[in-house]
């Protein structure tokens, strides 16, 4: 229709300029215009006869409307545009290759489909016009002569790194434009931008066309899978899975998480309706000490077309290190005493005590690992001794019971070491221990009240939060449902204490709720810095196994829960990390690494190598280069050859001094890529083509993308004018003005 009325496609209009190719100035259009203007209202308003009101007005409007149309015509309106000279240019065609391209729609394949687009005319249209290079891709572009060497085998696609190839294969050509055939599912996550403003700066335009369904009929897909990194030995890990659905809304189906088959955890979920992407958590175990290989998905439903996008494989590395958490407790009481029985049965933690027996007398409880002079002169007063711990537990202790330079310790632990800390409740600490105006404050994940007396020797039950039922620290078991049963069934705590309402960002996860009296915050959780801090507002958790069976193990699930929470993520001197631990039908695997030193200041001047271990056996080194911007960053890349598991173990040094290592694991796995994302991705290429001054074509529009593709900037170009004074529009637009005014004066009896 537009091309009807305006005699050129929009293509042009979008990269044409507007001129006048009249030699008259365009300031005498303007007073021509306001000439014929004022005699017409001269004009009218002498001989407006039986016209009275507005309606000479608007016969004025209209007549001037005529005029200045017949004016601005004489002007010579057109389009000057650019164009590439035939047969000096050359036009690169990719054709999708990737094994997406073979699956079948309602008239055959895709790949069927993008070959009869080649040979129904397109290519022989083009051959015409200019020089063709004819390209597939698949990880990569080749080269190829005729569309019958597109086989749609490819395991994967990556248009940003296939469009940047034949970019620089064709830099010392006159290309003029690309055309993209493909169905927009590029596995490498999309264009990156410095390849759209690569094409940009040369103004090459690139004219995309899509194939397959823009979704499918019926089909689940697991868009992506989140898991930790790392975890400690039977740890309770939280999967977070976005899916999306079509042809099932309502439906249920089962989502699970498995380990070499075994099913660690799943349960039934609601479909939304189609294309509503939902995301669902699945609180898994995950067991003993070592890699974990995890497959999340869900299980095939009847009459899905693709069952090979229900699962992604995501790592987790079980760690057999075993963290040390300092535990300083202010006076003897039974909180004490039960919080150590806690990890009677869990040895991956260690917990070193120091209990204030009299004013200046120590007790202290360490393990076996922990010399015994270790820490004569009390709580650490030295970066070295505190950050060689990873958790701190801060008991029934005064603000001033720590120096200056200690508090500021404290706050280093969490801000700079990244380590973790929890406040608990009791009669002398918080706000009845003057941390409300103490450095400390800024630690505590809530605004404490200014007051004394807010430690109550009042039973109190607990209620969990929303937050509370998602978060590991409070799953004492795996079904949600039951989980907050077990939570109402809880005994009473025989004290709470008032810390006030939660800072912005913090997380409230257990409510206490006082007979009479209104709901206090319980369980606080919060990020700050590098670490993360709690505070348990009571002292009286030991009732939880007072009064419970004496084999049930709340007590101890609930504190082993919570010193992990302190302690997993609590960063070593070397840590090292990979965007993508899981490569799916991807070989280059880029390594970051922080190091810092005793004090966990960046080292600037570390040598820093990446031992990686390959499936057979096979092993290689590599030199990390420091960044310039990030300091004690270390970074490099590899190419992992062969499908597996791979382990890579980074050591930073300097001088002759070891200063830390850690032990990086990713697996490769091929094949898998082309299962996701296979309905056509339209938006990718609508954005592609505009942002690069192209166009996006269906199949059926071929024949239009051989006339246009000539408007580029790019190649070899000659400027060319279209006229517009003869566009159907205009004629349309004069025939309007002038029936309109012969209707209004007839309807108003003056005709």
């Amino acid at each position: 229709m537009f091309e009807i009325l305006f005699k050129y496609p929009v293509s042009l209009f979008h990269k044409g300029h507007f001129v006048f190719l009249t030699p008259w100035p365009l300031w005498l259009l303007g007073i021509a215009i306001l000439g014929a203007a004022g005699l017409l209202f001269w004009h009218i308003r002498r001989n407006h006869g039986m016209l009275s009101g507005l309606r000479p007005l608007a016969i004025w409007l209209l007549e001037t409307g005529l005029i200045a149309l017949i004016l601005f015509l004489l002007w010579h309106p057109a389009l000057s545009i650019a164009t590439l000279r035939p047969q000096q240019n050359v036009v690169a065609v990719l054709v999708d290759d990737s094994r997406s391209m073979a699956i079948a729609d309602a008239s055959g394949t895709r790949a069927a489909a993008a070959r009869a687009v080649l040979e129904g005319g397109l290519m022989k249209a083009l051959g015409d016009r200019f020089q063709v290079r004819l390209y597939r891709f698949g990880k990569e572009p080749e080269r190829i002569q005729k569309a019958d060497q597109l086989t749609a085998s490819a395991p994967a696609s990556r248009i940003g790194d296939s469009l940047e190839r034949v970019l620089a294969e064709s830099s010392s050509l006159p290309l003029g434009a690309m055309v993209l055939l493909s169905d927009g599912a590029d596995n490498a996550g999309g264009i990156d931008r410095a390849t759209i403003e690569a094409i940009r700066r040369q103004r090459i335009p690139i004219h995309t066309m899509g194939f397959g369904k823009e979704h499918p009929d019926r089909d689940i897909e697991i868009h992506d899978a989140t898991v930790p990194a790392r975890a400690l030995p039977q740890s309770k890990l939280t999967a977070l899975v976005a899916l999306e659905s079509h042809g099932f809304s309502g439906g249920k189906a089962k989502l699970t998480v498995r380990d070499n088959g075994k099913v660690l955890a799943s349960r039934d979920v609601t479909l939304p309706s189609d294309g509503q992407l939902q995301t669902e958590s699945l609180v898994f175990n995950c067991g003993e000490a070592g890699p974990k290989t995890l497959e999340i998905g869900v299980e095939p439903v009847s009459g899905e077309e693709n069952a090979l996008n229900n699962k992604v494989t995501r790592l987790v590395n079980v760690e057999a290190r075993k963290p040390r958490i300092l535990y300083l407790e202010g006076e003897p009481r039974w909180e004490y005493k039960f919080l150590r029985r806690a990890l009677d049965d869990y040895p991956e933690i260690e917990l070193a005590s120091m209990l204030r027996t009299t004013q200046n007398k120590l007790y202290r409880q360490f393990p076996p690992s922990m010399g015994e002079k270790e820490l004569e002169e009390g709580f650490p007063s030295k970066a070295e001794e505190l950050f060689a711990f990873q958790g701190l537990i801060v008991g029934s202790v005064e603000a001033n019971y720590f120096t200056p330079t200690q508090q500021q310790l404290i706050r280093d632990f969490v801000d700079r070491r990244g380590g973790g800390v929890l406040f608990l409740g009791g009669r002398a600490t918080l706000s009845d221990g003057g941390y409300a105006n103490s450095p400390l404050a800024d630690l505590v994940p809530t605004k404490l009240p200014e007051a004394k007396g807010t430690f109550h020797r009042d039973f109190t039950g607990q209620e969990l939060t929303p937050q509370g039922a998602q978060s590991t620290i409070c799953r004492l078991d795996e079904d949600a449902a039951r989980n907050l049963e077990r939570w109402k069934k809880m005994p009473l705590m025989a004290n709470y204490q008032d810390v006030g309402d939660e800072k912005p960002g913090a997380m409230v996860l257990l409510k206490s709720t006082p007979a009479g009296k209104r709901k206090e915050n319980l369980l606080v959780t919060e990020n700050y810095g590098r670490g993360r801090t709690a505070v348990l507002a009571t002292a009286g958790t030991w009732r939880w196994k007072m009064w419970l069976d004496h084999n049930d193990k709340t007590h101890a699930t609930f504190w082993q829960q919570m010193f992990r929470y302190l302690v997993n993520d609590t960063p070593g001197q070397v840590t090292a990390a990979t965007p993508r631990p899981v490569l799916s039908d991807e070989t280059r695997v880029p390594v970051r690494v922080e190091v810092r030193d005793k004090q966990y200041k960046p080292v600037t001047n570390a040598k820093v190598q990446a031992r990686f271990l390959s499936p057979d056996g096979s092993s290689a080194t590599v030199e990390l280069a420091p960044q310039p911007l990030e300091e004690g960053v270390y970074s490099g890349e590899w190419t992992a050859e062969k499908p597996g598991s791979y382990v890579a173990e980074i050591i930073a040094g300097r001088e002759q001094e070891e200063v830390g290592r850690d032990v990086l694991s990713f697996h490769r796995e091929d094949g898998v890529a082309e299962n996701f994302h296979t309905s056509q991705n339209r938006e990718l290429l609508e954005k592609l083509s505009e942002q690069t001054g192209g166009r996006y074509y269906r199949p059926s529009e071929a024949s239009k993308l051989a006339n246009e593709i000539s408007y580029s900037e790019a190649g070899i170009t000659t400027r060319e004018t279209r006229d517009l004074w003869d566009m159907p529009v205009i004629f349309l637009l004069a025939l309007g003005m002038r029936a309109t005014e012969w209707l209004l004066r007839r309807r108003w009896g003056v005709v």
